[in-house]
């Protein structure tokens, strides 16, 4: 059905979802503390997550430099990140979260072509992923097998275990060429591994993905200290990822709406409130858009068809 409806219907449809959800968590979730708690934010550890998802740009559009650079595809340092501001600003604005990447990769296909172009979209994006998740594996085991180490309940044991496995299962899936069929060994999994584990680029991709990562995590924990609330380190660790992957999920503009209510299911097991947890997440998508803006002053570049040139 989403196929017949115009862009701006959809987009409109996200967004009353979005806001659907937001008026819902704000009845359920002890909306006016929440907002309390917002309106009295600390600047400080609100500076600190805004400066937090800023490194991350910085080092998401070197990967992408880096990953693009091993499919034959190469611009400067200067042209990546303004690329990956004015994407990151279309995927904040336009439903289903990827049209500012697709657009990205649309301006980069001069030197070698749409499909190269999207790979090094698709393979710099996915690699982000992977480190969230190895980020999220490394903690959500030691949680598990080292008593005392961080005290889940026992009802959030079976979606960490379930996260934990699936994610494996990727990762095996997509390592092992004998699960592909030829054609998309050629178009996909043999550039992936060519693009982010050739040795030439494996400790440069494993850098900047386990720093975006964690500057990402490191964001939304400063912006819950910004509202008053303290996680700690394992465990936000496990539970930010869970949330943010909420975000994933292309039914809203920008994850709002599923992320809070991510965060108000999963932030109370280490003793956030639900209100709390609502602000941190309602201050965390707010820093997103205006870690963003600077891709503002890349709009002008949008009228050319191929921008992107070596």
């Amino acid at each position: 059905m989403m196929r017949i409806l115009s862009p701006w219907v959809l987009r409109g449809l996200k967004a009353t979802l979005a806001a659907g959800l937001l008026f819902l968590l704000w009845r359920v979730a002890d909306g006016a503390n929440a907002v309390e708690l917002l309106l009295g934010i600390d600047l400080r550890w609100a500076s600190a997550a805004l400066a937090a998802l800023t490194l991350q740009t910085v080092l998401c559009a070197l990967r992408w430099r880096l990953t693009a650079s091993s499919l034959g595809i190469r611009f400067s340092g200067r042209t990546a990140l303004r690329e990956y501001y004015l994407s990151q600003l279309f995927n904040q604005a336009l439903p289903g979260g990827v049209l500012g990447d697709a657009g990205r990769a649309v301006r980069a296909r001069a030197q070698a072509g749409l499909l190269i172009s999207a790979q090094a979209v698709i393979f710099e994006r996915l690699a982000g992923q992977i480190a969230l998740f190895v980020v999220f594996a490394a903690a959500a085991l030691l949680t598990l097998t080292w008593p005392g180490a961080l005290d889940l309940p026992v009802w959030l044991h079976g979606p960490v275990v379930a996260v934990l496995v699936a994610g494996g299962l990727g990762l095996i899936l997509l390592w092992r060429q004998e699960f592909w069929p030829a054609a998309a060994n050629r178009t996909f999994r043999i550039p992936f591994a060519r693009a982010i584990a050739a040795p030439e680029m494996r400790l440069r991709q494993i850098a900047f993905s386990l720093g975006t990562a964690l500057c990402n995590i490191a964001a939304f924990a400063f912006c819950a200290q910004a509202v008053g609330v303290s996680l700690p380190v394992l465990g936000a660790l496990v539970l930010i990822p869970l949330v943010l992957l909420s975000m994933l999920i292309p039914l809203t503009i920008g994850g709002w709406g599923l992320r809070e209510g991510a965060a108000v299911l999963i932030l109370p097991a280490v003793g956030v409130s639900a209100g709390e947890a609502l602000a941190a997440s309602v201050a965390f998508g707010l820093g997103i858009v205006i870690a963003s803006l600077p891709g503002l002053l890349g709009l002008t570049k949008i009228a050319a068809p191929e921008v992107i040139r070596s």
